[in-house]
């Protein structure tokens, strides 16, 4: 798995990080190519608060996590995105938001992966006006749909908008089963959808002024299997993840290996569905064969990759039951909707969940 460290000197050659003058877009977006569509560009990045590209946003690894105060166990404290000052820590590296910024409303974004051009929809609250760091949470749609049909779809954008959180909702590749996600075993072979990711939140922390600590991956079926493979593979970039609809997969589970403890809130239906709750083998789609662990056996499984001791909580009024007592302050959390089948999860349940854990 790429850490941090080595992801930034990807992105952020040796001469970039020396202010030298002649550091270009190219240079500093190796991965994630040049924004085809939206407003503000693809601004440059400053790093350690110095020099850089003007308009540009810092890229990950650049920017300060917030300092005192935070979200962490609530929204209180400091200031809403902690430490001094508008956009900065107090105890990291200051990082400038974007000088220009997209406008409120959806737009169509691209980008390249290697030699791919992926796409995403881009949402930016009513209200926003880039003035200051705000979350962002990428919604990952399920096999067979869009970017702009989860866009439609999620219950997502209804309860972070006043929230002010800034969403992306990125398109799959084309698998035997329609588009999807490659989560190892299932369901696009030959796509680095991990990868896709990260280019994802770099675009976009160069379009809006996005609180690198406060990144968040939620997605429904296989866009719950890439949640939840993002939170193995991808702990360094999201603070926490809410899958719907998906297990952890038996053929893959030992390489789930995080960097770090991460918060995981998962939803799933007792009911009918083409993820059983009790999990087991299953052919969804052609030629990719794949065992689902079963919703218990994979909350069981995030507690003991996060380290949790003791035994879970009483299903609460939401049908959650929780580990709390996890290593680094994670959570690992089980929402089970009797009679449920396919549903997307409950943002006024996962929101506060994921909104009180930073990186």
């Amino acid at each position: 798995m790429t850490s941090r460290r080595s992801w930034v000197r990807l992105v952020v050659p040796a001469f970039c990080l020396t202010g030298i003058a002649g550091c270009s877009r190219a240079d500093l977006y190796a991965i994630t190519g040049e924004v085809t569509s939206g407003a503000g560009g693809m601004g440059g990045a400053g790093v350690a608060g110095g020099g850089g590209v003007a308009g540009g946003a810092a890229v990950a690894g650049g920017a300060a996590v917030a300092g005192g105060g935070g979200v962490v166990g609530g929204r209180g404290g400091a200031g809403a995105t902690g430490g001094a000052g508008a956009n900065g820590g107090s105890g990291g590296v200051a990082f400038a938001c974007p000088s220009a910024v997209v406008p409120p409303g959806d737009s169509n974004q691209t980008l390249l992966v290697g030699d791919v051009r992926r796409s995403y929809v881009l949402h930016v609250p009513p209200g926003y006006d880039g003035a200051r760091p705000v979350p962002l949470v990428v919604d990952f749609h399920g096999v067979g749909d869009t970017g702009e049909s989860e866009r439609s779809s999620s219950p997502y954008p209804a309860v972070l908008d006043p929230e002010g959180v800034v969403m992306a909702f990125p398109d799959g590749m084309k698998g035997p089963a329609g588009t999807g996600w490659n989560v190892g075993p299932c369901c696009v072979a030959d796509v680095d959808d991990v990868a896709f990711a990260r280019a994802v939140v770099n675009q976009v922390r160069s379009l809006a002024c996005i609180a690198p600590e406060r990144i968040y991956a939620v997605g429904v079926l296989t866009g719950g299997g890439l949640a939840h493979y993002l939170g193995c593979h991808a702990a360094d970039v999201f603070a926490a993840v809410a899958p719907a609809a998906f297990d952890l997969l038996a053929e893959n589970v030992d390489g789930c290996v995080p960097s770090r403890p991460i918060t995981v809130i998962s939803f799933r239906g007792t009911g009918m569905s083409r993820v059983p709750y009790e999990g087991g083998a299953s052919s969804l789609v052609p030629g990719m064969p794949l065992t689902f662990l079963g919703a218990e056996a994979t909350f069981e499984a995030w507690a003991t990759i996060d380290g949790c001791s003791g035994s879970p909580s009483a299903e609460d009024e939401n049908g959650c039951a929780a580990y709390s007592d996890c290593a680094g302050g994670s959570e690992v959390i089980l929402c089970t909707k009797q009679g449920g089948r396919e549903d997307p999860g409950d943002p006024a349940v996962a929101w506060p969940v994921l909104e009180r854990h930073t990186l």
